[in-house]
């Protein structure tokens, strides 16, 4: 029998034991959700414990961008969070840098993380400015409506063991205060910034803890939308020396959220008078009505390591990044897609070792540079864009608004127009890749020039009959051929797959444009929509062996 790794935190005697589920995730949020739902979707049976009794407590992240948004239209919701949006889907998501509310405009970005609704031909779904909870909300409900989804409140884990075959953990039934024991054949730490999972498995955070300390107080204000003359945004940044702060729309019934960006330091949140110092940066008095408040830290951290056997880390329990950029939950969130389809394809048996062993390779670069660009953007928030006379009048302040708007409009940009981030990483040094050779891109936080090269996001295209192209993928892998491919080269890749039992959709749309942005003859694309291979001819089941990670490199 093999040897077993205990991590346990209490010595608690067990008083039940359940049933199997195929993977133990632990902690409800945005990335949990996600990987339940991919597991699910896929025919994995899954458990999923939260120790608090429900999802959605915190706002926090207020941005589900692009990607995100195409993983949920992939699980067939992405209408449904359309619809839950308490602003309306047209709100227009400008980002407006003033004095304050009732002062003078400086700069503004306008469609600010491509929230616009409507075709655009480089992605499927617009982004969505949402409150964090609603999205969770959305992601519960769906992944509660799947036949091979669990989810358990007021359940919180006490440590596990494992060997080469299982997972043995010990969770605690915070209702019934009993301890329970649960097989499975892996553990996924999604269980946040403080993650249990990450200490039992000894992963370091590695960076910088405490970039800046911050405060987000949720309050309601009727009659402030039409209190000013700036006119409607998702963010308004507020300049001033008395009391620098992002505020903004929120929720239905006039909710709005507010953050200072420089309190002195040693002031707690409990000590600030917060409908006083709303009232001050924005110029306008009304009853404010404070509805939550709590600090958080900023700051810039990496695991050391994303995994140990078969137990292992997504979101925050692995990465850590200034709010800055929205980039946090969706990375989150794809870190699930990524490892969730690994998990099904090892477990239903058609993914060999290697597969498992890319999931940090391919996920923690790109977790570095997202991180970089967060930073990036955490350098410049509204106390170091004061200037003298920013709310003079006459020339002289017109004049400092208008240095200081340009040095608004080149900093920022990086902040609300990322799409080269959203769309732009590739997995070009991944063990389950075929490279062919091509260049790699130049990273470019805005633009994103679509490439069908190997490790890239498969290029989106909408199709004549107004379906998007990835419509058409498999939830398997998805061979897109060329109208020159002819049926027996097909065939002989079908029947390659099948030797090798990889699910495979084959599609040859007609369209042009679609021609354009695949030129290979063959391109093979992942469950995750990314390349894994292109040619103009089939070299064979090799491929098929690299891309599902029988062939280590």
């Amino acid at each position: 029998m093999s040897s077993r790794t205990a991590c346990r935190t209490t010595g608690d005697s067990i008083v039940q034991k359940r049933a199997t589920p195929r993977v133990l995730i632990v902690g409800a949020g945005p990335a949990g959700l996600a990987l339940a739902i991919e597991l699910g979707h896929r025919g994995i049976p899954c458990l999923l414990i939260e120790r608090n009794d429900r999802v959605g407590y915190a706002p926090r992240a207020k941005t589900t961008n692009v990607r995100t948004r195409e993983h949920l239209r992939r699980w067939g919701i992405a209408d449904r969070l359309r619809a839950a949006s308490p602003l309306g889907v047209d709100y227009p998501s400008n980002v407006v840098f003033c004095t304050r509310l009732a002062g003078f405009e400086l700069a503004r970005h306008e469609n600010a993380m491509y929230c616009a609704p409507g075709r655009n031909p480089l992605y499927s779904e617009h982004a969505q400015w949402i409150p964090q909870y609603t999205v969770e909300e959305t992601l519960r409900a769906h992944a509660q409506s799947l036949p091979d989804v669990e989810i358990r409140f007021r359940c919180e884990l006490r440590g596990f063991e494992q060997d080469s075959n299982t997972v043995s953990a010990t969770l605690r039934d915070l209702e019934h205060q009993r301890d329970i024991v649960v097989d499975a054949d892996y553990l996924v730490g999604t269980d946040g910034a403080r993650s249990l999972v990450r200490d039992l498995i000894g992963t370091r955070m590695e960076g910088q803890y405490g970039l800046s300390k911050n405060y987000n107080i949720v309050f309601r204000a009727p009659g402030l939308a039409n209190a000013h003359r700036l006119g409607p945004a998702i963010m308004y940044w507020q300049i001033n020396r008395d009391a620098p702060s992002l505020i903004g729309p929120m929720d239905s019934d006039d909710t709005w959220f507010f953050m200072p960006t420089h309190v002195e330091p040693g002031v707690r949140i409990g000590n600030i008078d917060a409908r006083a110092m709303i009232g001050t940066a924005t110029g306008i008095d009304l009853p404010y009505e404070v509805l939550s408040s709590d600090e958080w830290v900023a700051s810039q951290l990496l695991g050391d390591r994303y995994r140990k056997g078969r137990v292992f880390l997504a979101g925050d329990a692995c990465h850590l990044h200034p709010p800055f950029g929205g980039y946090g939950m969706n990375m989150g969130i794809a870190d699930s897609v990524d490892l969730g389809w690994k998990l099904a394809a090892t477990l239903h048996g058609w993914g060999g070792p290697a597969l498992l062993d890319s999931y940090e390779a391919e996920r923690r670069p790109v977790h570095k540079w997202v991180l970089e660009e967060a930073v990036v953007n955490h350098a410049t928030l509204g106390n170091q864009l004061l200037a003298d006379d920013i709310e003079a009048p006459g020339d002289t302040g017109a004049r400092v608004r208008r240095e200081i708007g340009s040095r608004i409009q080149a900093a920022k940009m990086r902040e609300f127009s990322t799409l080269g981030v959203v769309l732009g990483y590739g997995y070009d040094d991944s063990p389950i890749v075929a490279p062919d050779g091509s260049a790699a891109q130049e990273r470019d936080f805005i633009n994103y020039v679509p490439s069908s090269r190997p490790g890239a996001l498969a290029p989106h295209a909408w199709l004549h009959d107004g379906s998007s192209l990835y419509d058409h993928f498999g939830s398997g892998f998805t061979l897109l051929a060329s109208t020159a491919a002819t049926t027996t080269e097909i065939e002989s890749v079908t029947a390659d797959a099948a030797a090798c039992g990889m699910p495979l959709k084959v599609i040859q749309p007609g369209e042009g444009g679609v021609a354009n942005l695949y030129p290979a003859r063959f391109t093979l694309i992942r469950p995750d929509q990314h390349v894994a291979w292109r040619g103009d001819g089939w070299p064979g089941a090799a491929v098929i062996r690299t891309v599902t990670g029988f062939n280590a490199p």
